[in-house]
């Protein structure tokens, strides 16, 4: 039985959902790209191949070997992508819950089912069909839980809109004792650098007081502010357009000292360092192209 236990962002983790690239299916046609990054490198061919990703998630792979981490992977779905396993649920505390994701997703969940067997089913929910709500938008932090959202009248013309107000009211009802805060989001259809697609690509918790955020993602700015106030100014490391749309803000933390980037981020692993967390860098820039990184590729199961 797996004993679920997830409060924040950066406990020592234990056990873990890594998405796989294998069999992850052709390059998606124009019509099918889901995000504005995605599309962007669909219509210039640099569109990621399968081997550069396998290659890049196994780097993932060993660092969570070199932790102990405890791993499971999904079983493999024929040309199919399955990289992102934060979409498709995530834990709070000691209850697993199921995403209500864009429909044609829904197998990715039936891929980990041998994983959600080993809980107490009595702690895995699923919620109705009007609540849609995925991981990367749900952040813990202890007694918060951090959520972004959408809340234009144009919702539901929105692919990148992947959290609405029922899925906020869901998870203030699920857990009365926490303080529930929403973040209304920036969201775009044609321009990448200006889509928040979830909360965790401009906005992340490490280490135990610090954050990475990116001002201009908020469509609130007293959102923001509200951050700021929580964490401190000077606690927060402020990215940039370019550096949202490389997704400096979806790093990953194995523990409260040890957070796992992308080899690229130069500007933020180095101001990591010099905050004394050991950061495990990694080749992950061709998963990147398809609008998410390290923590969109996770569903950590137990974080001690």
């Amino acid at each position: 039985m797996l004993q679920l236990n997830v409060k924040n962002e950066t406990s020592r983790l234990k056990a873990v959902v890594l998405g796989s690239a294998i069999n992850n299916g052709p390059t998606p046609t124009v019509e099918e790209a889901y995000d504005p990054k995605s599309l962007e490198y669909i219509l210039a061919g640099t569109y990621p191949i399968e081997e550069d990703m396998v290659k890049e998630m196994e780097a993932f792979n060993q660092v969570f070997q070199k932790y102990n981490v405890k791993v499971f992977r999904p079983e493999m779905i024929e040309e199919y992508n399955q990289i992102f396993t934060r979409d498709i649920g995530f834990v709070i505390d000691d209850m697993f819950i199921k995403a209500n994701i864009l429909p044609d997703r829904d197998r990715e969940l039936d891929a980990i089912n041998y994983v959600i067997d080993q809980m107490d089913p009595t702690k895995v929910v699923r919620p109705p069909d009007e609540v849609h709500i995925e991981g990367g938008d749900v952040m813990l932090w202890n007694d918060y839980i951090f959520i972004g959202t959408y809340k234009g009248s144009d919702y539901a013309d929105y692919k990148t809109a992947r959290t609405n107000k029922e899925g906020v009211a869901y998870i203030r009802n699920l857990f009365p004792n926490k303080i529930v805060k929403e973040f209304d989001l920036v969201k775009s259809k044609i321009e990448a650098r200006d889509n928040a697609l979830h909360l965790d690509c401009c906005f992340q918790p490490v280490g135990k007081d610090k954050g990475i955020i990116y001002k201009s993602g908020f469509r609130e700015e007293a959102d923001y502010m509200y951050l700021v106030k929580l964490f401190g100014k000077e606690n927060l490391f402020h990215i940039t357009r370019d550096e949202m749309y490389y997704m400096n803000s979806n790093v990953f933390s194995i523990a409260e000292d040890v957070v796992v980037s992308e080899k690229n981020f130069t500007r933020l692993n180095a101001w990591l360092r010099e905050n004394g967390f050991t950061v495990e860098e990694i080749p992950y820039a061709e998963i990147s192209k398809q609008e998410g990184l390290l923590r969109c590729s996770t569903l950590p199961l137990i974080r001690e």
